[in-house]
């Protein structure tokens, strides 16, 4: 049997409203394996944003993903950013899929997120950080009308100092965001939006003014 065939309908559903996502052009965005023991079925996208531009390569697929998103995927190698390029933020989206329901996510879908980049120090420093950074997320899910329900997450600030020979090095703050909702379909293809435009957030990018509608950004075949 067709091993497509044997994933459920509503997951192959998600899969494709999440292949009709738009981000911004500055996002990179890629399948990266799955987790296999937090759902039957899951997929998972990485994100990166770097200060210059960066020729993406092809990346592999995964999965039942894999079929849906490209009848003729070719594994191949992900893009890799120059020396001189800063990576601004990083992040990882996951949705899961359990046919029969969670008490916990209260329903069959659950998204789960985690972004990552670095700020400031004085920024850094700011007590409101980790409200701000939930703000951010609870804005662009409402931006996007991306309807949702038993959301959560966890804010850490991430304090480097460097010692010996790495002295002259500034001290640097990370900011992490982990995040998880519960989509109300699986239609989550405005979810993915909202997420990525969040990432921008977290990497300092300006908001795309009024009426600009973003670039569409490489797709996943």
């Amino acid at each position: 049997m067709n091993a497509l065939a044997q994933v459920p309908a509503d997951f192959l559903h998600a899969l494709g409203t999440l292949r009709k996502a738009k981000c911004r052009s500055e996002l990179r965005l890629a399948e990266i394996p799955a987790p296999s023991r937090l759902a039957p079925y899951a997929v998972a996208l990485g994100a990166e944003v770097f200060s210059r531009s960066t020729r993406p390569g092809r990346t592999p697929v995964h999965g039942p993903a894999a079929m849906a998103f490209s009848s003729e995927s070719t594994p191949g190698s992900p893009g890799t950013a120059d020396d001189e390029d800063d990576e601004l933020a990083t992040g990882r989206f996951i949705l899961l899929h359990d046919p029969d329901g969670s008490a916990v996510w209260d329903g069959e879908f659950r998204i789960v997120t985690y972004i990552r980049a670095q700020l400031e120090a004085d920024m850094g420093n700011d007590a409101m950080l980790g409200s701000v950074a939930w703000t951010w997320l609870v804005d662009a899910l409402e931006n996007h009308s991306a309807q949702y329900r038993a959301a959560g997450g966890t804010a850490t600030r991430i304090l480097s100092e460097s010692f010996g020979t790495l002295a002259e090095r500034p001290e640097t703050i990370d900011i992490e965001l982990r995040a998880s909702w519960t989509p109300a379909s699986s239609d989550v293809q405005a979810h993915l939006e909202a997420w990525c435009d969040m990432v921008c957030t977290f990497a300092g990018l300006p908001p795309l003014p009024p009426g600009v509608t973003p670039l569409p950004n490489r797709r996943l075949t």
